[in-house]
């Protein structure tokens, strides 16, 4: 089999995943976010001084091109890794179907990018947070997001080891007690952060919330079920037209595969 187009295979698809996972994110994260995203902009504007500068771009634009094209560019961006990563476990883990391995990445992936580092730094709507404390919040929250990544490395390497000494059920619960206890524990140590403004919704927040982390949950859904269809397909076709060519290009092959 040519594993370079295997693989260019599987970059294509993941890209064409990436983009409707972009046009759904978009759609998802237009019904349920940018409502809040509007309440909360009219509540920083009631309670702070009005400013004399326009803004670069205008708010009707930003909830309908800006956001379709930065949930496209992103997505996009995060199918063509997922495919790449895909290519590199698959058949490594295991014997399991590429559907399974796509879906079981994908869940993988949205736990440790955007789950766990959520929980600690759940993001907040506009009119939340100082503006003196951009920078450090920034910081803090990759800073949890690479300790989150360490842990699912370490609990990998654990879960490896497990596997072959105590059996495959036994070496994944392994697995996955290992990696809670380190995010529970960097989760501990890591600074809280508070800054809600006195008088703000909590009704926006727990929605602009929600939606924010389901706009994420769409993006690895339709990558996680859509690439793996695609990709399985793929290497099915790949396999199937590498073993055709062995036989006719081989007559010893031909005698022992009729």
């Amino acid at each position: 089999m040519d594993s370079q187009k295997l693989v260019r295979g599987l970059l294509v698809r993941g890209l064409l995943a990436g983009l409707v996972a972009g046009v759904l994110m978009f759609a998802f994260a237009w019904v349920f976010g940018e409502p809040q995203v509007d309440a909360a902009i009219a509540f920083e504007e009631a309670t702070s001084p009005p400013s004399s500068e326009a803004p670069l771009v205008s708010r009707d634009v930003q909830s309908t091109f800006g956001l379709l094209t930065g949930t496209i560019v992103f997505a996009v961006a995060i199918g063509g890794i997922f495919a790449l990563v895909f290519a590199a476990v698959q058949g490594r883990i295991g014997h399991a179907r590429p559907r399974v391995t796509a879906a079981t990445l994908a869940l993988v992936a949205f736990t440790v990018i955007v789950l766990v580092p959520f929980l600690k730094y759940p993001s907040n709507p506009p009119a939340v947070g100082a503006d003196e404390t951009i920078g450090y919040r920034t910081r803090i929250y990759f800073v949890m997001l690479l300790l989150s990544v360490v842990a699912a490395f370490a609990a990998l390497r654990v879960g490896r080891d497990a596997v072959k000494r105590f059996g495959a059920w036994n070496g994944v619960f392994l697995a996955i007690g290992s990696y809670i206890v380190l995010v529970a524990i960097s989760q501990v140590l890591m600074p809280s952060l508070d800054e809600i403004p006195q008088g703000f919704s909590a009704s926006i927040i727990w929605h602009f919330r929600v939606a924010t982390l389901g706009t994420h949950a769409v993006l690895y859904a339709t990558l996680g079920l859509a690439f793996g269809a695609l990709a399985e397909r793929w290497i099915t076709q790949t396999t199937r037209g590498a073993a055709d060519t062995y036989r006719t290009s081989s007559p010893s092959a031909g005698a022992l595969h009729p």
